[in-house]
């Protein structure tokens, strides 16, 4: 007997034929055929699909705790949760990361699934929302407005907490390769032009130092993520969630994302504010903007080899051109380039949707979602190319070093405590002109011997 190829389900604006395999009911199936905008479905997102059911679970076992949902039913539930955090069921969550209803059609894309897939546990057919509803029964003493955020800022939190170890990773990879150059001396740029001598080791310190900066500003935006709105419901007033619910759901969702979540200080405040986002795309703005610095000067101090500054060598990838023999390209630090103008646009995004709430509810949390969580999957990955394919590798261009260190006029700020500013000055425009090595245009212009000089400028 062939097996019927849709089910037909019933809404409040009538009937409409799922097909029959589908875990996804009516809902999805209205929000698939409305929101044909990106061709990205929400399952892009693992972390926000694994928060969306943790927020079911630990809502179904407070709902169980006070008498709300049968035994069979919550752990029908939690099967079909766990399932999905396992890994399974992530293609039926299929509804576009750009929606309007402020994440009503993810809500109910998730609860859909959670409902039958908890069905199939039971034995029963798919659509029996008889025995397990997605609305009555997996969205019990919950609202999309309280839900869709809380899932969100677990999302992002784990995520940003996934970021922090890998700035530290590539941290230390710039430490590691500060020390190795601890001794290399060079000379040092301002405005692009000849400054003062430093080490390469300095170099590279300072832009580990940078690094840690942003660890420790992640660190300090994380908890603005754990401020939990669950149990407000609608707008704040907890309509339709029982007493207890609210501290029991937050408990139970504690245990289930191994974060410490805590209640939000004012429900009315936490139905409509996004500044948990607007900090977390800032931070997020702020590493990615170093990291480009940071590749700028890579790729400058790399450039060449012969006709650029070719003080570092970057680990070859790939060949650079398909029609000049030899070329080199410094990839991996122009894709962060690249990440980085992604964040930034963003960031913007993110602002504008901030501001664009109206009243009790923000109704564009779903493209604040989909660009923060995008923006620190690419940072994240490209931090990890970074370390592993750049910066473990780089290498001193020593020959040319010494010979910048040998020619620069910049050295001679090392003499002003000695010979003056007039003095240094009218010594460096003398070699500029001439060509000759600093420590002779030094002994042409003062009382010292070049001997001198040269001791006083290796200092």
């Amino acid at each position: 007997m062939n097996r019927p190829e849709t089910r037909l389900e019933r809404d409040s604006l009538g009937e409409l034929a799922v097909p029959a395999g589908a875990y996804w009911g009516i809902h999805t199936a209205r929000a698939l055929e409305n929101f044909t905008i990106s061709s990205t479905p929400i399952s892009q997102h693992p972390d926000l699909i694994d928060a969306l059911v943790i927020v079911k679970d630990a809502a179904a076992a407070a709902n169980h705790e006070l008498g709300l949902l049968p035994a069979g039913v919550t752990d029908a539930i939690a099967v079909a949760c766990r399932r999905v955090r396992d890994g399974e069921l992530h293609d039926q969550f299929c509804v576009d990361v750009l929606q309007g209803g402020a994440g009503t059609s993810t809500n109910m894309n998730a609860n859909e699934v959670i409902a039958n897939a908890a069905l199939e546990h039971l034995g029963v057919p798919r659509g029996r929302y008889d025995l397990v509803h997605p609305i009555n029964d997996v969205n019990r003493s919950q609202s999309t407005n309280d839900v869709y955020p809380t899932a969100v800022k677990i999302a992002v939190a784990k995520g940003l907490l996934r970021l922090m170890p890998a700035l530290e990773e590539l941290a230390a990879a710039f430490e590691e390769r500060s020390v190795a150059f601890g001794s290399i001396v060079k000379i040092g740029r301002t405005q692009l032009q000849d400054a003062v001598p430093m080490t390469l080791g300095d170099e590279f310190a300072a832009f580990a130092v940078a690094i840690r900066e942003d660890v420790a500003r992640i660190g300090d935006t994380v908890p603005l993520l754990l401020e939990c709105s669950l149990g407000g419901t609608a707008v704040g007033t907890g309509v339709t969630a029982p007493a207890g619910y609210r501290e029991i759901a937050l408990e139970r969702l504690s245990e289930r994302s191994g974060l410490p979540m805590t209640p939000a200080a004012h429900l009315f405040e936490a139905s409509w504010d996004a500044s948990a986002f607007l900090q977390s795309s800032a931070v997020l703005r702020r590493s990615a903007i170093k990291l480009s610095k940071i590749s700028n000067d890579l790729r400058l101090l790399a450039s060449g080899p012969q006709a650029g500054l070719g003080e570092i060598r970057l680990p070859a990838r790939q060949a650079g051109s398909s029609i000049m023999p030899g070329k080199v390209n410094p990839v991996i630090p122009e894709v962060i380039n690249q990440i980085a103008f992604a964040v930034m646009g963003a960031d913007v995004t993110i602002g504008v949707a901030a501001e664009g709430g109206q009243l009790q509810l923000n109704a564009f949390e779903p493209i604040m979602a989909h660009s923060l969580l995008q923006s620190l999957s690419w940072v994240t990955n490209g931090v990890s190319a970074l370390r592993r394919f750049c910066v473990e590798g780089i290498q001193a261009n020593d020959t040319v070093l010494e010979r910048y260190v040998a020619s620069s006029v910049g050295t001679v700020t090392a003499l002003v405590p000695s010979i003056g500013y007039e003095a240094a000055a009218h010594a460096a425009q003398h070699a500029l002109r001439t060509g000759i090595p600093i420590a002779d245009a030094v002994a042409q212009h003062t009382e010292l011997t070049r001997e001198e000089a040269a001791a006083l400028l290796a200092h």
